[in-house]
């Protein structure tokens, strides 16, 4: 049996407003354009983090393109959580003509 790993932008940009989404990339990625829901993790400290990650949800992955994240959420589902990679990524939202905030989050 195969685990599904990732999700495609439509069908993530329909529970996008609600998601718990993490984005792995770098703070000066991170800064440069993200998710408006999106919760900064580098990929680096993704395993220090992991035990603040909530069980009992989906956590949706996100990166530049979709090969961080997809790594990413593979582990996390290793670990006992639900993830799911954003395919596309950060990129494929931009492109989509999506919402993007800039800077890094102060909350």
């Amino acid at each position: 049996m195969t685990t599904q790993l990732e999700v495609d932008l439509e069908s993530f940009a329909a529970v996008q407003p609600d998601a718990f989404l993490i984005d792995v990339r770098e703070p000066d990625e991170y800064a440069g354009g993200h998710v408006p829901t999106a919760r900064l993790v580098p990929a680096g400290s993704l395993a220090g983090a992991a035990a603040g990650l909530p069980e009992d949800r989906t956590i949706y992955v996100i990166c530049a393109s979709g090969n961080r994240s997809l790594r990413a959420a593979a582990a996390l589902t290793a670990s006992g959580l639900r993830a799911l990679s954003v395919a596309g990524g950060t990129s494929g939202w931009i492109r989509s003509g999506r919402p993007v905030v800039t800077g890094a989050r102060t909350s």
